[in-house]
């Protein structure tokens, strides 16, 4: 909703970034477009959940009183931060092996072994939940961890030489 708001004009832009005044160093805008990588809609929560108090202050404004009802419920805010916290690590590992400036491939059995574990212990959590939106991202867990399982597979056991030819010419372990 927030999105759709602010393209209609130059103004309500405006408007929400007066919300902001003298609450934030630097006023945060709705991301309107990103590169698309799998963490665009991570951004893109992590920028609306930071945007929900001045947002919530925007729709007070008359003018926008009609769009108060769209506006995403407590519950919902709950779950947006919940899913938010699952896919942090994801990002930590996608950027940790992207900065790397010399070979990382060595690394990816570790990289994924942690995703495995992050995942497992948020299936276990999730497993003693009875809410709906609980057991449906338990299921979606279930699902990305069944593509994570796939993606490991093409890595190992097969490319294995590859992975120790790559330990072993990392400049970093070189004397």
């Amino acid at each position: 909703m927030l999105a759709v708001l602010n393209t209609m004009t130059p103004g309500r832009r405006n408007e929400l970034n007066h919300c902001q005044n003298a609450k934030v160093c630097i006023a945060i805008l709705s991301m309107m477009d990103v590169k698309v990588r799998w963490n665009f809609p991570l951004q893109m929560l992590e920028r609306a959940s930071r945007l929900q108090e001045f947002t919530r202050e925007w729709l007070q404004y008359p003018i926008y009183s009609d769009y108060c009802p769209l506006f995403t419920t407590q519950d919902a805010w709950i779950i947006v931060k919940y899913v938010i916290e699952l896919l942090r690590p994801f990002r930590y590992w996608t950027r940790w092996m992207s900065n790397w400036h010399t070979i990382a491939f060595h690394h990816v059995i570790t990289v994924y072994n942690h995703k495995f574990d992050h995942m497992d212990g948020v299936m276990r959590a999730l497993a003693k939940k009875k809410t709906k939106w609980k057991e449906n991202l338990l299921f979606a867990m279930k699902l990305a961890r069944q593509k994570l399982s796939k993606y490991y597979a093409e890595v190992t056991p097969t490319t294995s030489m590859l992975l120790y030819s790559a330990y072993i010419l990392d400049p970093f372990w070189k004397s």
